[in-house]
């Protein structure tokens, strides 16, 4: 049995469409949404590195964040590789930690490899295939103090939303 940090704190989805699918996520009433687009990010897909442009969007339902994902271009990696498999929606449990060498560590004894890594110069997350397809990964991400804000600040927002303003660009 794997110790993980914690409860999930985001589930995530990948998407083809990312405007549509956060018409989905209002129509709902979940929002409002922060945007960033065009997002460049160096990764390790499979031991491998490679670049990727990432679209994606958050919003919190409750204490659960929400994040949907659109990658810009084709190079391969975890999320193209999802598409490719005929899959759209629900892709990544994600747990957030403070101490995220221990629960990487862990996770990695438990024999769950990494299959997604990245954070240079930033916030560290990896992304491992677990067993019995409670989803197709699952992510650690690092906890720092600007994160906690950030997620902080989605959170606050959702919190009594209006309706108003349901799209945020960031950056």
């Amino acid at each position: 049995m794997v110790s993980l940090p914690g409860p999930v704190r985001q589930i995530g989805f990948v998407v083809e469409d990312l405007d549509a699918a956060l018409e989905s996520w209002l129509a709902v009433g979940v929002g409002p949404w922060f945007v960033l687009r065009d997002l460049k990010l160096r990764a390790d897909y499979r031991g491998q590195p490679c670049e990727v442009t990432l679209s994606i969007g958050l919003a919190n339902t409750g204490e659960m964040q929400v994040e949907v994902i659109r990658q810009e271009d084709a190079t391969p990696s975890i999320y193209t590789e999802f598409l490719a498999g005929g899959r759209e929606g629900f892709h990544q449990l994600a747990w957030w930690t403070t101490d995220f060498e221990t629960a990487v560590r862990d996770a990695t004894a438990a024999g769950w490899p990494v299959v997604w890594a990245g954070g240079e110069g930033g916030v560290r997350f990896v992304y491992l295939e677990p067993p019995a397809g409670l989803a197709t990964v699952f992510e650690i991400s690092e906890l720092t103090e600007g994160v906690a804000g950030f997620n902080q600040l989605i959170r606050d927002a959702a919190h009594g939303w209006d309706g108003s303003d349901p799209i945020r660009t960031l950056g």
